[in-house]
């Protein structure tokens, strides 16, 4: 039997602690060999801007294998649609039966900030306090809640050009009782932060280098994993040390690494390495309190497996979803 679980049956489900502990397990075993991540494909019709990603995965820790497929259409934002929306399958590896389909928006958010908190435990400073988050959206509501399992944040500087998107954002995370500003400018943002995340699907640079005050930890995660979209510049990039979450991936379809190495301002030789690299202790991650760390976040499918398969236990635990027989 298949079981099918809703947007709004995973929302009940979802857990980012847990969430961030398995996302840092696939990506130790990536580093490692026990789990399988291909560069994935984009198609796309010469006639259409919207891409199609079947992003696949495979993990012998968790006896599953996985493919999500990510539809990016960015004119579905002038109709009020989403303008990336997602399907997750989750096979089981031993006797490749489809254990679940899962709609692939709460999985993503969330295992989106996991990584991003995994990265900020792995490479920000210990005593970084203060957030600065650039985009006010759900992702930036997922985020704040990610870096609080890993970072003591007692402040919130947060920048988005919707007046009623921070007011929102503010609405949501009063629980947390922190001290929330609404900064000016992406610049105050940058400059007041200890651990920065960027949350814009921005195709020119909003973030410059030339802003990183020594110490910070930046989290790169908004823009579309196209080879021409970045939100930070050459120059941030150049500057800081940079880990990626597949460097295949990251040198086929990140404009925020690819567009320096064009340019260049670095080479692939130097991105210090993958953040699965410094999960496994292969490779260290910050070499002091001075150094500018940065997480050049894509996405991988190894993330979607990793939170698929805590969705999918908790749903038979709960049960939640519908059971499906797809062999009928």
């Amino acid at each position: 039997m298949t079981l099918i679980l809703t947007a709004s049956e995973l929302q009940s489900l979802a857990d980012m602690p847990g969430t961030i502990t398995a996302v840092e397990g696939v990506f130790a075993g990536l580093s490692r060999g026990t789990a399988v991540q291909p560069t994935p494909d984009s198609l796309r019709l010469p006639t259409s801007d919207a891409r199609f990603l079947p992003m696949a995965a495979l993990s012998g820790a968790d006896g599953l294998a996985s493919v999500k497929l990510l539809a990016d259409i960015p004119c579905n934002g002038a109709a009020n649609l989403p303008t990336q929306r997602s399907t997750i399958m989750l096979v089981s590896q031993l006797t490749g039966e489809t254990l679940a389909i899962l709609d692939g928006k709460v999985p993503t958010r969330v295992r989106t900030a996991a990584a991003s908190a995994v990265a900020t435990k792995l490479l920000a400073r210990r005593a970084s306090t203060t957030l600065g988050l650039v985009g006010a959206g759900a992702l930036a509501v997922a985020h704040l809640e990610a870096m609080l399992a890993v970072r003591p944040i007692e402040n919130v500087l947060v920048w988005s050009r919707s007046a009623d998107t921070v007011a929102a954002f503010c609405h949501e995370t009063a629980r947390y009782g922190l001290n929330i500003t609404r900064a000016a400018s992406v610049r105050e943002v940058v400059e007041g932060a200890d651990v920065l995340c960027t949350l814009t699907p921005a195709v020119e640079p909003l973030v410059k280098g030339e802003w990183f005050r020594p110490g910070l930890h930046v989290n790169a995660v908004g823009s579309r994993p196209r080879p021409d979209h970045r939100e930070i510049d050459s120059a941030g990039m150049a500057r800081a040390r940079v880990f990626v979450d597949s460097l295949a991936t990251a040198k086929a379809k990140s404009g925020g690494l690819i567009i320096p190495v064009t340019e260049g301002a670095m080479d692939f030789e130097d991105v210090a390495g993958e953040l699965g690299d410094v999960a496994a202790g292969i490779k260290a991650g910050r070499m002091g309190d001075q150094d500018v760390t940065l997480f050049n976040s894509v996405g991988i499918g190894l993330q979607d497996l990793a939170i698929g398969r805590l969705l999918y236990d908790a749903a038979l635990t709960e049960g939640i979803g519908t059971h499906v027989e797809l062999n009928n």
